[in-house]
């Protein structure tokens, strides 16, 4: 433990818990007065905003000790929908428990643990969860999933992975947006609010209903993913992120052309024909 900066040792001879130690094994964050505001605090609301709280909860121990009863906890909140197979009732969640778990555990990995009067946030609406972290990422928002791992808090991302929370290989926005896109959920957000993190996972939309910044989104996403894995973005692939019939490819067509003129993906290839385009990230 002292190898690992747990415990350190005092001037007595005695041993001391270091805030490493408290922030991952701690019984009770509340005990350690520079820590009780880094505790995970979950809040639900009824509808789509902020105006009626229904539920709130804030943890109470550290991040390693009570990680999976965070996500079972976060879970069981989580608005689900029911689907009746054959003679028995299923229960399927709005949001894939991967991509909730793997944003968790970002929030708790990167967040700036110097930033006071602030903590790692997750707030559910009927619609949406959100997840905030305090501190600015170290990478812009848009290559978070191309970038290459880099921890702001290294201790403690090296003794979760070695605990089996996260693996700190840089996967893990990778697994959210194939979530996202596996079941053909709107593309999630990454953004900078003040001086936090935001991520937000969305419920199922239509694409009907997905609005020009969603659609976007959601192609470059699906460029950036299928370009981490050595491959490219074409009609065909969109359409199965989408759920778009063979017969309807003039709408990815149209998918893409907004995602062209917003300078998001570029043609690997201006000179092929229509039909054999392939596309790339505009960073690729």
């Amino acid at each position: 433990m002292s190898a690992d900066c747990l415990i350190v040792q005092s001037k007595i001879g005695k041993w001391n818990i270091s805030n490493l130690g408290a922030i991952l094994f701690a019984k009770g964050l509340t005990e350690f007065q520079s820590l009780k505001r880094k505790a995970m605090r979950v809040v639900v609301y009824r509808g789509n905003n902020r105006v009626e709280t229904l539920r709130e909860q804030e943890g109470g121990k550290g991040y390693a000790s009570g990680f999976e009863g965070l996500i079972g906890f976060v879970s069981n909140l989580i608005p689900a929908n029911e689907i009746i197979h054959q003679a028995f009732r299923k229960r399927v969640p709005m949001y894939p428990e991967l991509a909730v778990r793997e944003l968790i555990a970002n929030a708790l990995i990167h967040q700036d643990l110097f930033v006071s009067g602030s903590g790692p946030m997750v707030e559910i609406f009927e619609d949406r969860i959100e997840i905030t972290n305090p501190g600015v990422p170290l990478v812009a928002t848009e290559r978070f999933l191309d970038s290459p791992p880099r921890s702001r808090n290294e201790a403690l991302a090296l003794l979760l992975r070695l605990i089996g929370i996260c693996e700190e290989g840089g996967s893990g926005i990778d697994k959210i947006v194939f979530q996202t896109e596996y079941y053909q959920l709107p593309a999630p957000v990454f953004e900078i609010s003040g001086d936090n993190t935001h991520a937000v996972l969305f419920a199922h939309r239509p694409l009907a209903k997905m609005d020009k910044s969603d659609r976007i989104r959601a192609c470059y996403l699906h460029a950036c993913l299928r370009c981490v894995n050595r491959d490219y973005m074409t009609n065909t692939s969109l359409r199965e992120r989408f759920g778009i019939e063979p017969r309807n490819s003039a709408i990815a067509s149209r998918l893409i052309k907004e995602a062209l003129q917003a300078k998001m993906i570029r043609a690997y290839d201006d000179s092929a024909a229509r039909k054999l385009m392939k596309y790339l990230p505009f960073w690729a």
